[in-house]
């Protein structure tokens, strides 16, 4: 398993396949993308997990993390997360923050992220945003 930089490009088609696969591709695709830093987990040489994260000031949000359904469950997205976490330490973040869908907020729980029960709906997902403060 190995964490690289990659192009948002790379990650659209996990974020189809795995997050939003009843809509249209260009659905996953940011008009942020180009603003942010993207990070791919590679296994055997085939992307299978990815994030997208974006900076501004003293705050980092990650969007988009998303593995490829027959390699979940192996702890992939586990080292990403723990990877940009790191990251945005070493950038002198404040705060890390993401909008969670609320049957995954136990996942970024176990991270150390709090539930701030600010929650909304996007194409009938709900979303909470989770955060972690420095």
């Amino acid at each position: 398993m190995k964490i690289a930089a990659i192009q948002a490009s790379q990650t659209w088609q996990i974020r189809h396949d795995v997050m939003w696969p009843d809509q249209p591709f260009e659905f996953v695709q940011l008009k942020e993308d180009d603003l942010g830093e993207h990070f791919g987990v590679f296994t055997d040489g085939q992307l299978v997990s990815i994030v997208s994260c974006f900076f501004s000031a003293d705050e980092m949000q990650f969007r988009k993390l998303a593995t490829l359904e027959q390699f979940q469950g192996q702890g992939i997205a586990s080292e990403l997360l723990h990877y940009i976490l790191k990251l945005a330490k070493e950038k002198g973040v404040k705060k890390i923050w993401c909008n969670a869908r609320t049957n995954k907020k136990n996942f970024y729980e176990k991270f150390g992220m709090t539930d701030t029960y600010k929650t909304f709906e996007k194409n009938g997902q709900e979303f909470t945003i989770m955060e972690i403060l420095f």
